[in-house]
């Protein structure tokens, strides 16, 4: 990567953290290759962040690291070639879990271009989650990485406490995310990433608790964007949602063939 490459990434990674406001999200409607990050580019999207489960979908791998990291970089090539826009990558769990192959995985996204990842607590292809100290760990050794690369890469940390517990016990799980929010800012994250959560309230309480941006996913069941809003959310992201929504267009059109 020469310089003036760096720089024009680095430029992108600020402009893309300064989207993140609390109570004026940055809404993000997931893509998984370069056409669909062309088509809403054109559409006027100010930032692209890519889906985990739609990338993996649409090159027929499942979900969970399935799909291949060497080919997870060369489609973030393609993504990043087609457009000027800033991409955030989802990286789940890094393809790693001791720090140092993690930031040598972390090098290969930020030289393919990606100014931001959504990175994972869940251990992926395994059961639970990291604990805290050591996924503060593994934060700190992406920032460091991302540091030694010239690029302030965004680091969305993602909790998956949510995802992991019943509706109706997420509320018992606040105490632990908020003390992950807190480790994970010390160690260099850049927002907060809470998948699953849907209590307004609640997200209320994370939001109050954190200074970092609070990422909240939509799904049949969240509260409309306006309220999320009100209650200091600044990124809305979309998931696996968009893929399905076009995979079922493409399928009902055919069958009306």
């Amino acid at each position: 990567m020469t310089s003036t490459q760096a720089q024009s990434q680095a430029d992108r990674a600020r402009s893309f953290a300064a989207l993140h406001q609390k109570g004026t999200p940055l809404v993000l409607y997931n893509i998984w290759d370069a056409g669909s990050a062309r088509t809403l580019a054109k559409a006027g999207a100010q930032a692209l962040a890519t889906g985990s489960w739609s990338v993996a979908a649409a090159q027929g791998y499942d979900d969970g690291e399935q799909i291949p990291l060497d080919l997870l970089i060369r489609l973030l090539e393609r993504i990043t070639a087609s457009t000027d826009l800033p991409v955030s990558l989802d990286v789940e769990g890094g393809y790693a879990i001791d720090p140092a192959p993690l930031a040598a995985n972390i090098a290969k996204v930020i030289k393919a271009g990606a100014i931001g990842i959504n990175f994972e607590d869940r251990i992926v292809q395994g059961k639970g989650l990291h604990d805290i100290t050591e996924q503060a760990a593994r934060i700190a050794a992406i920032r460091a990485q991302a540091q030694a690369q010239g690029v302030p890469l965004f680091i969305n940390a993602r909790t998956d406490l949510f995802l992991a517990n019943p509706v109706d016990a997420h509320g018992a799980q606040m105490n632990q995310a908020i003390t992950r929010a807190a480790a994970y800012a010390q160690a260099g994250a850049s927002g907060f990433f809470v998948p699953g959560l849907t209590d307004p309230d609640l997200i209320a309480q994370i939001v109050a608790a954190t200074d970092l941006p609070v990422n909240v996913m939509m799904s049949a069941t969240q509260i409309p964007a306006g309220a999320l809003a009100e209650r200091g959310v600044a990124r809305i992201s979309h998931g696996p949602g968009p893929y399905r929504t076009a995979q079922q267009d493409l399928q009902q059109r055919f069958l009306a063939l």
